[in-house]
């Protein structure tokens, strides 16, 4: 039988990507968005994958939606954390509420639905959880102090996971994606986004479809021997 897989924010972008590649490997996919009901739709019309509403930030709707997910498709045995958003400021004029609002979701979002899916991958013997982290969690940016700390924050959860699952046959491993040519990049100015292509070595914008790649190899019964693990998919942008 095939294993089901939950992609957060799996509707657009890298996550639609990722949840597109599943399918196509053979895993039962189900789809997490949060608020755009048309953009939902499309993706099920185009590809058939089913789609699930609710907000990662919120523990009890994780929990809700996990169960929702496994009675229609079975356990999920593969979990993608994917969903994030952005509000940018420099820190001098961060409000709480910005900084609140990009924690709940980039970095509490993983804990609400990674710790619901944890017992059963534990009872099972098996789960691969796979965080989309970012270059800015490793490297840091001006005017994104919520959202680098957040996702700084993915990488220690992600190793942690990875030292407490390995006995139960989960692994736990991040992403950490550069700049990629999804709708919110090429809505930028041409000029700026000129200036990002010109700091990354290989000379272009990476695409969603190379992220989602990583993902299905680090899903796969290969990739057993790897957790705590953090693949930097950047075009040499930056070098850790």
């Amino acid at each position: 039988m095939a294993r089901t897989a939950l992609v957060t924010g799996g509707t657009r972008g890298i996550g639609a990507a990722i949840a597109t590649a599943l399918k196509a490997a053979g895993y039962q996919v189900a789809a997490n968005y949060a608020g755009n009901d048309d953009a939902a739709k499309t993706f099920t019309d185009e590809t058939g994958i089913k789609t699930y509403k609710w907000s990662v930030a919120d523990y009890d709707a994780c929990v809700q939606g996990l169960k929702t997910v496994e009675g229609e498709l079975g356990p999920v045995d593969v979990l993608v954390n994917n969903a994030g958003i952005t509000r940018d400021a420099p820190f001098h004029k961060m409000k709480p509420e910005q900084w609140r609002e990009v924690i709940d979701t980039n970095l509490t979002g993983v804990f609400n639905m990674t710790h619901p899916a944890w017992p059963g991958m534990r009872e099972r013997g098996f789960g691969r959880i796979i965080t989309i982290s970012s270059i800015n969690g490793q490297k840091g940016q001006f005017g994104q102090a919520n959202y680098a700390a957040a996702k700084a924050g993915d990488l220690g959860l992600t190793k942690t996971l990875a030292q407490e699952g390995a006995g139960k046959g989960i692994t736990a491993n991040a992403i950490c994606p550069g700049y990629i040519a999804t709708d919110m990049v090429m809505a930028v100015p041409e000029k700026v986004r000129e200036a990002i292509i010109g700091q990354i070595p290989v000379g272009r914008l990476g695409e969603p479809e190379e992220i989602a790649r990583c993902v299905v190899f680090l899903a796969s019964d290969d990739a057993g021997f790897i957790t705590g693990s953090t693949i930097s998919a950047n075009g040499g942008q930056f070098v850790v």
